[in-house]
C-alpha cells in the first residue's frame, strides 16, 4: 500500500508514517489518550453522547447513517447490559481505509471505543475483524497489550471507576459478514446471516441486548470530536457531511493509496494531482466511487464534482465505504462485470432466495457472453433479475450486487453488445482486459 497522503485542510486523523507509529508511546506524544482522560473526569456520559451527536458524524461504513441518531436509541440505566462493536471487516473490494489505521494508528481507535463506550454504557466491547487481516490484527492486539499494561484498559480505569474491556474476534472470510447483523450472529458463535429488522440493532443486538455498531474509522473519530469540540469537527467539510474522509483509491491511478480529504474535496484534483493522474498518461475511463457495490461514473461526469455526498449522489452514485478504484480507456467492462459477479456469487451467504438464485444467474449470464455464446436478450434479462432483487433481501448484498450491473450496463451496454455479435471483446488484445480476465 502506498504511503497515505494527507490533505492540505485541518487534519483529523492522518499524521506522518513511522516504523512506531502504531506504539503507544509515540500515539501519547501525539495526544493520545487525552480524550479519554477529559471525557472520564470531566464530562457525563449523556454530555459524550450530546457532543457527538451535535458534530454532525456520519457513518464511514457506506450508509452514511448520522452517529448520533444511532446512538440515542440506548436508553441509560435500564437494567440491561449494552455492547460495542467495531466493524473492522472491511471486506468490500476496492476499501482498504480500515485497514490503514488499525496498522498505523491502533491506538486511536482504542481510546475513541473506550469513549464511546463510557458514552453508552458498556462494559464489553468487541472489534469484529476479517480473518485475512493479519498485520492489522497483530498491531491492534499489540495495541490493545499496550494499553491494559498502562492501565487505560480494564478496572478503573485512570482511577475514575470507569471499566471497560476490549476484545477482538476474527472472522472467517466472510463478506455478507460486514454487515452488522450478520457481524453479531458471527460474534455469537452463529452462521454469519443477517438478521431481518426490526427489531434494531440497538434494541435487540448481540446477545439480544442494546447493541451498537460502528464501523472504525467512524469510531477513530470520536477522541478527537471530544477532545476539540464538536464545533471545530463542524468547521471541516461541508454543513451537512462534516468532517474528511479516508478514501482508499486503487486502479489505474500513478500513486494509488489511503488519502485523507475534506468532504467537499474536488474530485479532479485528487485523481489527477494527489494520485499522479492515470497510469502512462491514459484518459480515465470511469470510477467506482466507494466500493464495487456504487454504481460507476465516467470520467466526463465527474469532471466538476467535488466528493460530498449530496453532490455524488445526485450524479447517480454514492460515496459508500469510501474505496475509489479509477478505471482508464481500453478496460473491458465485460470483463469488469464477470470479476464483479463471480465475487457476489460466491460470497452470498445462500439465506435468501432472491439472492441465492439471483447471483448465480447473473452469474451464469455474464459467463455465457464471455464464452461467446451470449445473445441480446441476457442484457435485459440481467437488468430485470438486479432490479427484482433491489429491496426483497434481508441484507443489501442483493441489492448491491444489482446496483453494480445495472450502473455498468447502463453506460456500457455498447461494449456487451459487441461482444454478443462479434464473440469477443472490443478491447481484444489490450492489456488491462488480459489483466481483468
Amino acid at each position: 500500500m502506498a504511503e497515505l497522503r494527507a490533505r492540505d485542510a485541518k487534519i483529523l486523523m492522518t499524521f506522518p508514517v513511522t516504523a512506531t507509529s502504531h506504539l503507544l508511546a509515540e500515539a501519547r506524544a501525539r495526544g493520545a489518550y487525552g480524550a479519554l482522560e477529559k471525557a472520564l473526569r470531566t464530562m457525563t456520559p449523556q454530555q459524550v453522547a450530546k457532543e457527538v451527536t451535535a458534530s454532525g458524524l456520519q457513518g464511514r461504513g457506506g450508509a452514511a447513517f448520522p452517529t448520533g441518531r444511532k446512538w440515542a436509541v440506548i436508553q441509560y440505566d435500564d437494567g440491561q447490559p449494552h455492547y460495542l462493536c467495531a466493524n473492522a471487516d472491511e471486506g468490500e473490494p476496492g476499501t482498504f481505509k480500515d485497514r490503514w489505521i488499525l496498522e498505523n494508528s491502533p491506538h486511536q481507535l482504542v481510546e475513541s471505543m473506550l469513549i464511546a463506550a463510557y458514552a453508552l454504557q458498556v462494559r464489553h466491547a468487541f472489534v469484529y475483524m476479517r480473518g485475512e487481516f493479519s498485520a492489522p490484527f497483530r498491531r491492534l492486539q499489540g495495541a490493545l497489550d499496550e494499553a491494559y499494561a498502562a492501565g487505560l484498559i480494564g478496572e478503573n480505569i485512570l482511577g475514575t471507576g470507569f471499566s471497560c474491556d476490549i476484545m477482538i474476534y476474527r472472522g472467517a472470510g466472510s463478506y455478507v459478514c460486514g454487515e452488522a447483523s450478520a457481524l453479531i450472529s458471527s460474534i455469537e458463535g452463529k452462521r454469519g446471516y443477517p438478521r431481518n429488522r426490526p427489531p434494531r440493532l440497538t434494541v435487540k443486538g448481540l446477545y439480544q441486548r442494546p447493541t451498537v455498531v460502528n464501523n472504525v474509522e467512524t469510531l477513530s473519530n470520536i477522541a478527537w470530536i471530544v477532545q476539540h469540540g464538536a464545533e471545530a469537527f463542524k468547521a471541516v467539510g461541508t454543513p451537512k457531511c462534516p468532517g474528511t474522509r479516508l478514501i482508499s483509491i486503487s486502479g489505474h491511478v500513478a500513486r494509488p493509496g489511503v488519502y485523507e480529504i475534506e468532504v467537499g474535496y474536488p474530485w479532479r484534483r485528487l485523481i489527477y494531482d494527489d494520485c499522479g493522474g492515470m497510469l502512462h498518461g491514459a484518459a480515465l475511463k470511469c470510477v467506482i466511487p466507494g466500493g464495487i457495490s456504487t454504481k460507476v461514473l465516467t470520467g466526463a461526469e465527474i469532471e466538476t464534482l467535488n466528493l460530498d455526498p449530496a453532490e455524488v449522489e445526485p450524479a447517480g452514485s454514492s460515496m459508500g465505504s469510501g474505496g475509489m478504484v479509477a478505471i482508464a480507456e481500453g478496460t473491458c467492462m465485460v470483463r469488469l462485470l464477470q470479476v464483479m459477479l463471480r465475487f457476489y456469487h460466491h460470497e452470498s451467504c445462500g439465506q435468501c432466495t432472491p439472492c441465492r438464485e439471483g447471483m448465480g444467474w447473473l452469474h451464469r449470464l455474464i459467463d455465457r457472453i464471455v464464452a461467446g455464446q451470449g445473445r441480446l436478450e441476457d442484457l435485459d434479462m440481467m437488468a430485470r433479475i438486479s432490479k427484482l432483487q433491489d429491496g426483497n433481501t434481508i441484507c443489501g448484498m442483493g441489492d448491491a450486487a444489482g446496483y453494480a450491473t445495472l450502473g455498468i450496463l447502463a453506460k456500457y451496454r455498447h461494449e456487451f453488445e459487441y461482444w454478443i455479435r462479434e464473440g469477443r471483446s472490443m478491447y481484444e488484445g489490450n492489456l488491462e482486459c488480459r489483466r481483468s480476465s
